[in-house]
């Protein structure tokens, strides 16, 4: 994750940065903080450590990078969050919604064959829901990418 002014610009070096290394970015989600002139877009992508240490370097040397950390561990909160549409037939329509109960999700459309439910999340309970409903008829889904947070000291 990284912090930075002049959200678009930098958005586009960063990418480039990546593709013209080779690194493969899995999910980027960039979005305003409490400080209109920032914005922080977390990047999650699958590397060896070695590797994420020379991203984490190149990273803080573009301009207009204010900060970069590295978010995996028990330190920092994640979350995802998904919106699927399902198929939602009269036969199906119980079994939906205890998997929506069971995973905390909502059902924030609904239509005489569909629902669009919004879920959010570890990446793990959205991929868990997500097996349960497959089965079924996912028709369309939209997911976030990961963002994160580090916790505050107690």
């Amino acid at each position: 994750m990284y912090y930075a002014k002049q959200h678009i610009l930098i958005t586009s070096r960063i990418t480039g940065l990546f593709a013209g290394r080779g690194y493969n970015i899995e999910t980027i989600c960039g979005a305003p903080t409490a400080n209109p002139e920032m914005s922080r877009i977390t990047i999650t992508t699958r590397t060896p450590p070695e590797k994420l240490e020379q991203i984490i370097k190149q990273l803080r040397r573009l301009i207009n990078v204010i900060k970069v950390r590295d978010m995996t561990g028990e330190k920092a909160v994640k979350r995802e969050m998904a919106i699927i549409c399902i198929q939602a037939i009269p036969e199906n329509r119980q079994e939906i919604a205890r998997i929506i109960e069971t995973f905390r999700a909502r059902i924030v459309d609904t239509g005489s064959t569909h629902y669009i439910i919004e879920v959010s999340g570890r990446q793990e309970k959205i991929e868990a829901m997500m097996r349960l409903l497959e089965p079924m008829g996912i028709k369309k889904l939209a997911r976030s990418g990961i963002l994160a947070l580090y916790r505050e000291a107690e």
